[in-house]
């Protein structure tokens, strides 16, 4: 049998285990700042899981041989403003829930020129959801995405897990919906820490 080259160091892929659909506490890693294809302000919010049995989900994914060591397997982009140009309600929702989930949060400093590195380490609530999209194949397969924020008290108490985000025209899934479970990486930027 041929040997290929770096055999001993090539990684071979593990067990996948799916992030649990639902409310989690989560660590911001990072924030930036950046345009979105319309040339709106957009943040970038890269999370961990904080606490629970998955703490450090998105870490250990990262780390683990299945997938590119550039990318950072969790990061949500939200855009700053809305159509007018006002605060858009999405990242009101995401500043109000850090500020909420962090006792002594001072918003002078959210608004200075660092501001993005005040985020860092700080707790958010995240609620993850199921969203639908197409392989390279042709084959419809769901990504755990965060869907929405709330503060870490909320998630705490417990909420309700979204409903699947199916593609325009898609039928719902009549099997395990985890048995064509794919992991996917869906931003396009290096891991930013």
């Amino acid at each position: 049998m041929y040997k290929p080259r770096n055999y001993e160091s090539t990684q071979e892929f593990g067990t996948f285990e799916p992030l649990q659909l639902g409310g989690h506490v989560c660590k911001i890693c990072k924030v930036t700042e950046t345009t979105s294809r319309n040339g709106k302000p957009m943040a970038v919010i890269w999370l961990d899981i904080a606490e629970g049995e998955q703490k450090g989900y998105y870490a250990k994914l990262w780390q683990s041989g299945d997938r590119n060591k550039e990318k950072w397997p969790c990061a949500v982009y939200q855009l700053e403003e809305d159509s007018n140009g006002n605060t858009n309600m999405g990242y009101k929702t995401f500043l109000e829930a850090v500020k909420r989930s962090n006792p002594g949060f001072d918003e002078n400093r959210l608004w200075a020129d660092n501001g993005n590195d005040y985020l860092k380490n700080k707790l958010i609530g995240g609620v993850f959801g199921r969203e639908q999209y197409e392989n390279n194949r042709g084959e419809l397969r769901f990504s755990t995405k965060c869907i929405y924020f709330r503060d870490v008290e909320t998630i705490r108490k417990g909420v309700e897990v979204p409903p699947d985000k199916l593609l325009e025209g898609a039928k719902p899934p009549v099997s395990d919906p985890l048995s064509d479970y794919e992991p996917i990486v869906t931003d396009d930027d290096d891991m930013p820490f």
